[in-house]
C-alpha cells in the first residue's frame, strides 16, 4: 500500500470539500487516514490458503457452525463502512477446520472494498475449494452506512445475503437445520 500517496490524495480531498488541512485539528488528518486504511484494507495482502489449518475430522459428518461472526467492510460504490455479523456452517468431508480460521476468512475478504453479495460469495467458493465439504451455508447480516448516512436514509435497515452449496443447496432439511440453529 502506497502511504505517502494516500496521504497526498487524501489532503487533496479534505481541501476538495473547502476545508483548510493547516488547521490544526487536520494537520496529521491525511497521515491517519492513510494508517487507517493499512488496517482497514489489509486483506488485499492476505490469502486464505495461507492460514488454513486442516485436521482429520474422525468420521464426524455433522454440521459445524460458527455464528456472530462481527466484520467490518467498506462499500467499493461509495467508500463508506458496512458493518454486520457473517454466520458460517460446514458439513466435514473427512477434514475439519480449525474453528478460528473461519472468522479469518471472513476478515480478509471483508477487509477490502466489496458489496455484500460478492463477500457472501466468496467466503463459500473458499470454503469450498480450500476445504471439499460436503456442503456449505453462509449468511451475513449487515447494516450499511451507505443507506443510513446519505441515499434513502433508512436507520435501521438491514441488508440479509446467503450462500449455499453442495447438502445446503441440494437438501431443504440441511438448510432449515442451518437456518434454524443460526436464527
Amino acid at each position: 500500500m502506497d502511504q505517502s500517496k494516500i496521504e497526498e490524495l487524501a489532503k487533496h480531498l479534505i481541501e476538495a470539500i473547502g476545508e483548510d488541512t493547516s488547521r490544526e485539528g487536520l494537520l496529521d488528518t491525511p497521515k491517519r487516514i492513510a494508517k487507517s486504511y493499512e488496517k482497514l484494507f489489509e486483506g488485499y495482502g492476505k490469502d486464505p490458503k495461507d492460514l488454513l489449518t486442516e485436521f482429520d475430522g474422525e468420521d464426524y459428518d455433522q454440521m459445524i457452525i460458527c455464528k456472530d461472526i462481527d466484520f467490518f467492510s467498506t462499500c467499493e460504490h461509495h467508500m463508506l463502512p458496512f458493518i454486520g455479523k457473517a454466520h458460517i456452517g460446514y458439513i466435514p468431508n473427512k477434514k475439519i477446520i480449525g474453528i478460528s480460521k473461519l472468522p479469518r476468512i471472513v476478515e480478509i475478504f471483508s477487509r477490502r472494498l466489496q458489496n455484500q453479495e460478492r463477500l457472501t460469495m466468496q467466503i463459500a467458493n473458499t470454503l469450498i475449494k480450500l476445504l471439499n465439504p460436503k456442503g456449505v451455508g453462509i449468511v451475513i447480516e449487515a447494516q450499511h452506512l451507505c443507506m443510513r448516512a446519505r441515499g434513502v436514509e433508512k436507520q435501521n435497515a438491514v441488508m440479509t445475503t446467503s450462500a449455499f452449496k453442495g447438502l445446503f443447496k441440494e437438501h431443504s432439511k440441511t438448510r432449515s437445520e442451518f437456518l434454524k440453529l443460526i436464527g
